[in-house]
């Protein structure tokens, strides 16, 4: 069905593409979503363009930096050029043109998050992805919160509790990415968020240095090998673990060094743990225990995380599919979403999701035209 593009009146819904570049190194999501930037959200279609060899490895060689030289400015151009292929794959999958669409929300790809010394960056040319798709951009959507004493994320949680509105309460949603975070939901929209502990990320890193894999496919690994609970254990002192929420995490504040003794299957066996683990531990800061809980993200294709989730959970786990979302798209959704609730001037973090003082806008106007 055709429709015309929105002239941004805050009652009727905008249509928005949204796009995520995940810690996991995985590829751009893309999803295109109808929104008022309140209650009213229809998902339409989606997609995953999935990174080169070349483009990950770009990627993987600039995490953590903190200067913008010209190897990270050559980063960014080719990464901004992959997510406006992907707008263009999804307008053609979608049968949609450019003049239909009213905002682009664009997350970029962190490069390094330190909220404790005010530093939040994700790289992604706003500028340049809205003159190649004619279509506006919304970026930089950490820095506003950051810079007002927040921690800078997790950003999602006003979108999963306005997707989650006929869902019992209290509910918590699982972002199982490279980074595990989690928001948990109670009556009347009450909302906390925090970053539990790394998600996929030190499994992933563990399989490329061992196995020459990107990933422990279907915890296929992880389910042939043993968790050493000594190992965990230590990997469980970690000082994140003592902090009260809000919090967030880079993706590389964890390491594997403890675990470089054990052989690859019982090195993935206990990574593995530790990430159900770090969740567990996040148990004694919800306001009170969920009645259900959600995975999102690609760490609920592990079955092996997924079963060590249950177990120190004491609860089952079970994917946002069973509630009828679509976990592959949730995040890029979420940005979609949020750069409406951007153009509206409507708050995108919360004292309960980053700490910040006060309800927060953010995100930064790259106009089609400009």
């Amino acid at each position: 069905m055709m429709m015309t593009k929105n002239t941004g009146s805050e009652g009727e819904p905008a249509l928005a593409v949204g796009l995520m570049s995940g810690t996991s190194l995985d590829g751009v999501d893309a999803a295109l979503v109808s929104t008022d930037g309140k209650r009213q959200i229809e998902t339409l279609g989606w997609l995953t363009l999935p990174y080169d060899a070349t483009l990950r490895e770009q990627l993987r060689s600039v995490l953590g930096a903190s200067e913008y030289t010209d190897g990270v400015k050559s980063v960014e151009h080719a990464l901004t050029l992959a997510h406006v292929e992907a707008v263009l794959m999804l307008l053609a999958q979608e049968s949609r043109t450019a003049t239909e669409i009213d905002v682009i929300g664009l997350h970029g790809h962190t490069l390094l998050h330190r909220p404790d010394a005010g530093c939040t960056w994700q790289i992604g040319d706003g500028a340049l992805l809205a003159s190649k798709t004619n279509i506006d951009v919304v970026a930089d959507f950490r820095s506003a919160d950051v810079a007002a004493g927040g921690e800078g994320a997790p950003l999602a949680p006003v979108f999963h509790a306005a997707l989650s509105g006929e869902l019992a309460r209290p509910v918590a949603i699982l972002n199982l990415g490279g980074v595990a975070n989690v928001t948990w939901i109670g009556a009347d929209d009450a909302l906390m968020s925090f970053d539990t502990g790394p998600g996929n990320a030190l499994i992933d890193d563990w399989m490329r240095a061992r196995e020459d894999r990107p990933q422990d496919a279907d915890g296929r690994l992880a389910l042939t090998g043993s968790v050493n609970e000594d190992v965990l254990e230590g990997l469980l002192q970690h000082f994140y673990f003592e902090r009260p929420p809000p919090k967030s995490l880079d993706r590389n504040d964890f390491d594997a060094t403890l675990v470089r003794d054990l052989s690859s299957a019982d090195g993935a066996a206990t990574l593995t743990a530790f990430s159900a683990a770090a969740v567990a531990n996040g148990l004694q800061y919800l306001p009170e225990a969920p009645q259900r809980w959600l995975a999102t993200g690609g760490g609920r294709h592990n079955p092996a995380l997924m079963k060590a989730l249950a177990d120190r959970l004491g609860s089952p786990v079970a994917p946002v599919e069973s509630v009828g979302w679509n976990g592959d798209a949730l995040e890029a959704q979420a940005f979609a979403y949020l750069a409406v609730r951007s153009q509206r001037q409507l708050p995108l973090t919360f004292t309960g999701t980053t700490g910040v003082t006060s309800p927060t806008c953010g995100g930064r106007l790259f106009a089609a035209g400009g």
